[in-house]
């Protein structure tokens, strides 16, 4: 038995972003349902419900729908009309093709003021008698059944005619509630026998290729085998579905060397056009939470892990781990990942053709010029007066004989004694010069 189950209305309310509250149509037709349940709690705005070519038995669990204009329960097992009197905003039935015989059961629908189309073709109550002038007579607000316009004529007439009619249709749908019960006895019956004994050892095969040659009776409960048969030869018609096996990702080779992994499956750029460093930049869903990644950078690789998927990439040299970044960009979600490479070679700048020997040539020069001027600025320099051997030093004026250098006593004597002026007084009270 196909219930009706949460997951199943929200698949079939995609378009209206999988909310049930606020829907006002769903089809769930072709779903083998054979119960109608809980739709009025889950969606009671709704005004479009369309359940054909189900196995619903019984109408039901529809009277909260206040605002319900279509139904459709067309190619189903119902075989009574009941529980649509609260449903005030009906304005069209479809029922056709199921298995009412209760024609009386029409009469429920007299309080329903807005319906206007009913379809009840297909069903063994059309071939009674006066069928179309009963229903007529019975709900005035009609304006189509069946399809066809109903005539003011028509109207009038069912109406004077209905007590009579009435009688009638009653003496009809007797005749078939008997047939119809003798009927479900003998098929149940039947279809059991036909279980225990016939189907019980024939092969799947066989028992399909017999039971659609057979030829069969319009009733529910060939409707509910019909049913039982397809899903048996669907179940045999099924391959083996074998267990696919986990791809199991190796990481490195047998001697240590890494491989390049794209398991995510993500856009990536990787530049190396820069001398010092590497940037790889990976296009990472931009609403993916960033909890969600792990970043690992190793000397000769660097591994992304997102959401459980790897991407891995060999780095043609090595990287300094300490110096390396990752960042993700707020606005596009990309990751950027910097690594500055380790052994960092700066190409040599040559010289330009066009340029002399010459140039080079001056620049040594005025180099070595530069170190050795600095080399005499170190030297301490003297001012010197005379040849270098009769240099005076003014400093040493206080010196005694003894203290004095040789050289000074030898330029002393060799310039002679300086003799008093004629007019030099000698003072004896005066002190001597020291």
């Amino acid at each position: 038995m196909v219930r009706i189950t949460v997951d199943m209305v929200r698949k079939k309310a995609e378009h209206h972003e999988c909310l049930l509250a606020p829907l006002e149509e769903i089809a769930l037709h072709q779903e083998n349902i054979e119960k109608i349940e809980f739709i009025q709690d889950w969606c009671p705005k709704l005004k479009i419900l369309l359940m054909q070519s189900n196995l619903i038995a019984k109408i039901e669990n529809l009277n909260k729908l206040k605002h319900l204009t279509y139904l459709n329960l067309a190619l189903n097992n119902i075989e009574v009309i009941e529980n649509l009197q609260r449903c005030e905003s009906l304005q069209k039935l479809d029922l056709t093709l199921n298995f009412i015989g209760d024609i009386i059961s029409v009469e429920s629908l007299s309080g329903n003021y807005n319906l206007e189309n009913l379809y009840l073709t297909g069903n063994p109550c059309t071939d009674y008698e006066n069928y179309r002038d009963f229903v007529t007579g019975t709900l005035p607000q009609l304006r189509y059944l069946d399809g066809k316009e109903i005539e003011r004529s028509d109207r009038i007439t069912a109406l004077q005619n209905l007590p009579v009619i009435r009688s009638d249709i009653l003496f009809e749908q007797e005749n078939y509630k008997h047939q119809r019960k003798a009927q479900k006895t003998r098929l149940e019956r039947d279809i059991q026998s036909k279980w225990e004994s016939e189907y019980k050892d024939m092969d799947p095969d066989e028992r399909n290729k017999k039971f659609w040659a057979e030829k069969c009776e319009h009733a529910p409960e060939v409707r509910y085998e019909i049913e039982r048969m397809r899903k048996l030869k669907l179940k045999s018609c099924e391959p083996e579905t074998k267990i696919e096996e986990k791809r199991v990702y190796k990481l490195f080779t047998p001697d240590g060397r890494p491989f390049n992994i794209n398991q995510a499956k993500i856009d990536f750029k990787f530049n190396d056009s820069e001398p010092d460093k590497y940037v790889l930049d990976l296009a990472i869903y931009k609403h993916l939470d960033t909890s969600l990644l792990e970043i690992d950078i190793q000397p000769n690789y660097v591994r992304a892990t997102i959401r459980g998927k790897i991407f891995q990439l060999c780095l043609p040299e090595e990287v300094d781990i300490s110096k390396s970044t990752a960042q993700r960009s707020q606005i596009t979600g990309h990751l950027v990942v910097t690594m500055p490479k380790v052994n960092v070679i700066v190409p040599k700048q040559k010289l330009s053709s066009d340029k002399p020997i010459r140039d080079a040539q001056l620049i040594q020069e005025h180099k070595l010029k530069d170190c050795a001027m600095k080399s005499e600025q170190t030297k301490r320099e003297y001012l010197e007066i005379g040849p270098p051997d009769n240099v005076l030093d003014f400093t040493k004026m206080t010196m005694t004989e003894t203290t004095v250098p040789r050289r000074y006593i030898d330029s002393r004597l060799h310039l002679g004694e300086k003799k008093p002026s004629p007019e030099f007084v000698d003072n004896p009270e005066v002190p001597d010069l020291i």
